[in-house]
């Protein structure tokens, strides 16, 4: 990386990037996942200078900004959303002094830079947790998380019947300093995951002491992790039923999407607008609609939230309209940009979702056709890019890369998959770390192999088998990208035009621009709308017809 990159101002960008207001309307974001994206230091882990070194990858590849989960000194319970220190960066991805030439470099190259935030739980090593056990009940700091004395003739059952989304209780009763069985502890994630109480003014001061830290060292936003999760109901009250999982996302839950949420994003959101540079947050929020997620997203709240129904999506086009639509009107009274993903790290890649029967939810552990679900994900891909608002990528994905659904047992490293309940702990498929060259003892991820072991095919997916290659999925992205920066059509505003089409077929018009995309399994004939501006799949003309494959999407320049 050179001189004058790392020289490079933390809180400027590159003009062309600085220039652009409103940039994350439309902006694209690449989620690096740190331990599986380069390693710099031979140890199979990846890490900050490895992501640094990667950075003119990512400006090449047309990326506006790029999100890094969790970094900071952690225990590594939950792969880093298990916080011991939120100031701090954890040895195995290297230091702030990293952190910090990371940034600098990123902005010197146009990128920027969006890191996670985990403020619903902490790790049980944090100091305040630390201490609250040492100190024994009536310790204010037990004040700071949710303790309470359990139920039963001597405190043996749980407070309530809250249970955790990785399976089991959501309560963990301590042993007291004294060695007697003592209070519960909250923790709607693993055990070693406490909740903190956000109705105790340390949680909050300590926080917004947080989010000044990371955004005096440069940083362009937050993706903020659980973004639902910090307000419980008054009480704790029982939820009244069992399987609690099921729930999750139809219902508003007692410890999720509780409109309490709503006043610290405000005291927030006038932190950041004391700071230069348009400066962002990204909710995590998963709700039972999506115009429950748009309360997330109001003006003096957060900018953008996660689209997970459009990632649940099925690949057909009656339920991919729907959701486009309900998500535009949604966020169209609130201001806000839509957002769209296909990918991320917690669930199945879309290249084998879509390579399996729909239905099956978001962790699939079938591989599927391979074939069918790469043309289906190149396809998604352009979708997406071609819709109003921001869209995320996650790595890997622009090398068309399959979830690894046969990793064995021994090498597994997901908590969910060993606590034999609540999430199906099927996650490391989609967090391999990924190819850069076609040899190597890890395919260029780094001198030492890699933490979890790659496909032996994952050579001719790499960046250097792809790189060039016409019809690579890395050139598909790497175009559409391109494409997608020089037309103003694509990306901005809040509406599209839609079309007459086919049955199984989404045709829509923004501007001179149109995007057809047949979800079917059959070739179907559309009109001609213009010049071919790029194509998941060969597209053949017959004067003003086209014949467009199936599951293919086209980006036509068209007459007004």
């Amino acid at each position: 990386m050179s001189q004058q990159h790392s020289a490079a101002p933390a809180r400027h960008l590159a003009a062309t990037v600085a220039d652009r207001r409103d940039w994350w309307r439309d902006a694209v974001i690449y989620q690096v996942y740190p331990r599986s994206f380069a390693d710099s230091n031979g140890d199979g882990m990846g890490d900050l200078e490895g992501v640094r070194s990667r950075l003119p990858y990512l400006r090449d590849l047309g990326v506006d900004a790029v999100w890094l989960s969790p970094f900071y000194a952690s225990p590594q319970a939950d792969a880093g959303y298990d916080v011991a220190d939120y100031r701090a960066v954890d040895p195995m991805f290297g230091s702030l002094l990293d952190a910090d030439a990371l940034i600098r470099d990123a902005h010197g190259l146009g990128l920027r830079i969006i890191v996670d935030l985990v403020p619903n739980h902490s790790s049980d090593q944090h100091e305040w947790f630390k201490r609250a056990l040492a100190e024994g009940p009536g310790s204010p700091l037990r004040e700071r998380y949710h303790f309470r004395p359990g139920k039963g003739k001597n405190g043996e059952l749980p407070p309530n019947d809250w249970e955790s989304i990785f399976g089991g209780p959501a309560w963990t009763r301590v042993t007291e300093p004294d060695g007697t069985p003592g209070e519960w502890y909250l923790h709607l994630f693993a055990p070693e995951q406490p909740d903190f109480n956000w109705n105790h003014p340390a949680v909050g001061d300590e926080f917004r002491s947080i989010l000044r830290f990371w955004l005096d060292m440069g940083v362009d936003g937050f993706r903020i992790d659980v973004a639902h999760g910090l307000v419980k109901a008054e009480g704790l009250p029982d939820l009244g039923s069992h399987e609690q999982l099921k729930l999750l996302g139809n219902d508003v839950m007692p410890f999720f999407d509780q409109d309490g949420v709503h006043d610290i994003y405000r005291q927030w959101r006038g932190i950041l607008d004391e700071y230069a540079g348009e400066r962002i947050f990204v909710a995590e929020a998963w709700t039972p609609t999506v115009e429950r997620t748009a309360h997330y997203v109001r003006p003096d709240e957060l900018h953008q939230a996660f689209n997970f129904q459009y990632l649940g999506t099925a690949w057909d086009a009656g339920e991919l309209r729907a959701v486009i639509d309900r998500t535009l009107e949604a966020m169209r009274p609130v201001g806000a940009p839509a957002t769209w993903v296909l990918s991320n790290h917690d669930v199945t890649r879309h290249a084998t979702r879509f390579a399996n029967p729909p239905g099956l939810g978001t962790q699939i552990r079938t591989a599927g056709d391979r074939g069918l679900g790469l043309r289906r994900a190149r396809a998604a891909t352009l979708l997406m890019l071609a819709l109003p608002g921001s869209a995320y990528v996650y790595q890997g994905e622009e090398l068309g890369l399959p979830d690894v659904v046969d990793l064995p047992d021994e090498v597994r490293q997901d908590p969910a998959y060993f606590r034999g309940a609540g999430q199906d702990g099927f996650r490391d498929g989609c967090r391999v770390p990924i190819p850069w060259t076609r040899e190597g003892s890890s395919y260029g991820f780094g001198d030492g192999g890699s933490w979890l072991p790659q496909p032996a095919q994952w050579g001719e997916l790499s960046v250097q088998a792809q790189t060039g290659a016409p019809g690579s999925t890395l050139e598909l992205y790497r175009t559409a990208l391109r494409l997608r920066r020089s037309r103003p059509d694509l990306g901005a505003g809040d509406a599209v035009e839609w079309l007459r089409a086919p049955e199984g077929v989404l045709a829509f018009r923004r501007g001179d621009f149109v995007c057809v995309a047949n979800t079917t399994g059959e070739t179907v004939r559309t009109p001609v709308y213009g010049r071919v501006l790029l194509s998941s799949g060969e597209v053949a003309e017959s004067g003003d017809e086209a014949e467009v494959p199936a599951d293919t999407t086209v980006w036509w320049a068209a007459a007004v």
